[in-house]
């Protein structure tokens, strides 16, 4: 009878210590999730900042494009030679508006949705709590 001291019948720790395992892959979960937000903020933030960059830039080149258009015509029965050269310069700032309204777009268009890798691995992680399949290996991972 001395021997049920020393029986492999329960592990040492026993539910608590599962309890605790639990809990630290939880968090460990929930912190890993926590980051890849606040990464994707970050992104956001960045994508929004060269949007209003590229905006004021455009803005900047509209407006010096439309001040020389109007000294354009305002001299344009003056001499010749000056139409040209604010002719040309005129160009130039409507063209460098074109192109900042242009970049600005693509900035813009480039949105891939706010916080959306976060929620595809929230996804991931309820189907995987739920006991669903996991879906095919999204991440490139090799099986």
């Amino acid at each position: 009878m001395a021997e049920s001291s020393t029986s492999p019948a329960a592990p040492p720790g026993g539910l608590l210590s599962s309890l605790q395992g639990l809990l630290a892959t939880t968090m460990a979960i929930f912190q890993t999730r926590l980051a890849l937000l606040a990464t994707e903020l970050e992104e956001e933030k960045l994508r929004l900042l060269k949007v209003l960059a590229w905006g004021a830039l455009a803005l900047l080149m509209g407006g010096m494009g439309l001040l020389f258009v109007a000294a354009f015509i305002t001299i344009l029965f003056w001499d010749e030679h000056r139409l040209l050269a604010l002719g040309l310069m005129a160009a130039f700032f409507v063209l460098a508006c074109g192109a900042a309204i242009s970049r600005a777009l693509v900035h813009w268009q480039a949105a891939t949705g706010l916080l959306s890798a976060t929620l595809a691995e929230l996804d991931q992680d309820r189907r995987a709590l739920m006991g669903s399949d996991p879906p095919e290996q999204e991440r490139g991972d090799s099986p």
